[in-house]
């Protein structure tokens, strides 16, 4: 039955058929003698072959039709060109096919949309990386070209080195900062986030920007509930903690103060890291959070503006939001809100 075809099937049916009425016609002469009557039983059967013949013709056409319009619609769904046709007529099979085609379509444009957006984003990343190591690598090669070709003394020698492992550190942060960036947008990592204290993730934090704010005798306090336990990643959220708080050293003169406020809402908890620095002005406010976005402004401080970038992922990651209040002249006021559960 495998191999057979449907034609042949259809034959071998009707041969069947065929043989089932004669015998039927003869046995009916045999019993009645009756002419007229087999005549009749003959024309009889022939309708019936007749009507069954129009049939078999009508849906073998309307499969034809259908394998053929099923073949351009899944030729277009791989093309991408449109989506499959409506069918109205939900209980017969050609309905539940088109369905069933309809969520597959769905589907592979959903997919297919997902992959050039992976696409995209992967050849901006590539530009971002390929844009922000020109310059570092720009200044090595004119330092190692003037030691190489030049007699320096051994003082103006130890400035270039010095220049070099400065350019040379900017380099490996700049590549940790885009690993951990790669990491968190490809999901290679997963936050593991677990009922635990805040104020033990937030001390981790200011415990890397003490020495800088000291240097530059910025006052930093802090008002954060020490028993406030809630359901984050400690080391990702200190991580964005941690970039808020270098900003706001890198950012405010000396002598300055920085606020850290947390607040326990009915939903979310709210950290406040609020400076007393340059502040931001309101129509650059929503592009802080770009990747390597700096303003022209602050380019003679440290950084490649991905710090932020890395602080709105790793929020919004745990179900979290961020927004910032700030002015010119009158510092700025960054605001985590992370929820409990």
């Amino acid at each position: 039955m495998k191999g057979l075809s449907v034609n042949r099937a259809c034959a071998i049916g009707t041969a069947f058929l065929c043989g089932i009425s004669l015998a039927a016609l003869a046995t009916v002469y045999l019993l009645t003698g009756n002419l007229i009557l087999v005549w009749l039983g003959l024309l009889f059967t022939i309708l019936v072959f007749a009507c069954v013949a129009v049939f078999v013709a009508f849906l073998r056409r309307k499969l034809v039709l259908f394998s053929d319009s099923l073949c351009r619609t899944m030729d277009d769904m791989l093309d991408g060109a449109a989506p499959p046709p409506q069918i109205h007529e939900e209980e017969n099979l050609f309905y539940k096919i088109n369905h069933r085609l309809l969520r597959l379509y769905e589907v592979m444009r959903e997919n297919r949309e997902r992959v050039a957006k992976d696409r995209a984003d992967l050849q901006e990343l590539i530009s971002d990386i390929s844009h922000q190591v020109k310059t570092p690598i720009a200044n090595l090669q004119m330092v190692n070209a003037t030691l190489l070709e030049q007699s320096v003394p051994e003082e103006k020698q130890r400035e270039f080195l010095q220049a070099s492992s400065g350019q040379l550190d900017k380099l490996d942060f700049l590549m940790q900062a885009m690993i951990k960036t790669s990491r968190l947008e490809t999901g290679v990592i997963s936050l593991d986030r677990k009922i635990q204290p805040l104020y033990d993730t937030l001390a981790a934090a200011l415990g890397g920007i003490l020495l800088n704010a000291e240097k530059k005798n910025i006052h930093v306090s802090v008002d954060c509930p020490p028993d406030l336990a809630l359901a984050h990643d400690r080391k990702w959220t200190g991580e964005a903690l941690f970039n808020i708080l270098d900003n706001a050293v890198k950012y405010t003169p000396e002598g300055g103060t920085i606020r850290v406020t947390v607040q326990s809402w009915e939903l979310y908890v709210k950290i406040d890291i609020a400076d007393s620095g340059k502040g931001i002005a309101e129509n650059r406010q929503g592009m802080i959070f770009k990747r390597f976005y700096r303003e022209e402004e602050v380019h003679d401080v440290d950084g490649i503006g991905i710090g932020l970038y890395l602080v709105r992922e790793i929020v919004t990651m745990q179900g979290g939001y961020i927004k910032v209040s700030s002015a010119v002249g009158y510092g700025s006021v960054f605001s985590i809100f992370l929820p409990y559960g």
